[in-house]
């Protein structure tokens, strides 16, 4: 996928490094502040210190090495690739949530409706959202109480080893289809799924789920469509969507964790019916060709 250079979001809220602390948490939270005397360090404490550092110094002893026993701190080059990388994945990121902004905003246009444009966030390891607290074992997920769309994105790394779905386009896939569950809150899918999932048995919550999941699917090949006709996709492209959507079916999924399917369990769609489904957006790139509720799946 040819990203660089190219517009950013600024719909990119990124808390990676931050730590979800209970009653502080949001853009930052709120700074801890221990009073000196109730676990903090006094005056006293400081000269002590500066003094232990100056004799330290004199027995030949570097206390940095103390503080950073691997040596983590004098690596300046490998902090600065990993600062590098960071910054690389956040424009990449950024750069997709733009794309699906730009394809939003005109499909939904020429719908006679608005695009409110989602907030991205991405964190690490968890995060506090209004659908409550998740950790980035729970994958990258959409949350319709705030609008938002969390990220961890070590995912991607978890979805090129585990899962054998490398490629950039296979991680702007898994974007484009938690900005499809963005695109069902805003036309009042995600809404109704979540009344009628009150009255129904587990059997029947996930088929509907299902057909939800499966929707935002094909709205990821939506937006596919038409970035593909702006010409920024490369070769190969799609064939690393097409292999995420099957490497993530709940088929697939459950043979290689747990040996065999349990279909009756399945809550997103089989690996042949989320590649259909993707293809079924991708080809036209019209909203009539997701209607997964009026339609067998």
């Amino acid at each position: 996928m040819r990203w660089r250079g190219r517009r950013q979001s600024s719909n990119i809220d990124d808390r990676r490094g931050r730590s979800p602390l209970p009653g502080g948490f949001g853009r930052g939270g709120s700074p801890i502040r221990i009073p000196a005397g109730r676990g903090g360090i006094s005056f006293t404490g400081i000269i002590i210190l500066v003094v232990g550092f100056f004799v330290l110094r004199a027995l030949g002893i570097d206390p940095a090495a103390l503080l950073d026993p691997e040596g983590q701190s004098g690596g300046r080059f490998t902090q600065e690739e990993g600062t590098q990388a960071s910054d690389e994945m956040r424009e990449f990121v950024a750069v997709v949530l733009a794309d699906t902004e730009d394809v939003w905003n005109d499909v939904l246009q020429h719908e006679g409706a608005v695009y409110r444009e989602p907030t991205l966030t991405m964190f690490t390891g968890q995060v506090r959202s209004a659908c409550g607290f998740a950790s980035s074992a729970s994958g990258p997920f959409y949350c319709p109480g705030d609008n938002k769309v969390y990220l961890d994105t070590a995912f991607f790394d978890q979805l090129a080893r585990q899962f054998g779905a490398a490629g950039d386009f296979a991680q702007a896939y898994v974007i484009a289809h938690e900005v499809g569950h963005h695109v069902q809150n805003l036309t009042g899918v995600l809404p109704r799924f979540n009344e009628m999932r009150r009255g129904m048995n587990q059997a029947e919550a996930n088929e509907m789920s299902q057909r939800v999941e499966l929707q935002a699917d094909c709205f990821a090949g939506v937006w596919a469509h038409f970035t593909a006709q702006k010409g920024l996709l490369d070769a190969g492209d799609i064939e690393e969507a097409m292999n995420a959507a099957r490497q993530i079916g709940d088929d697939t999924l459950q043979r290689r964790t747990q040996g065999y399917v349990v279909p009756e369990s399945f809550n997103h769609g089989t690996s042949a019916q989320r590649q259909r489904w993707f293809a079924n957006g991708l080809r036209n790139g019209r909203l009539t060709d997701c209607d997964t509720f009026n339609n067998p799946i």
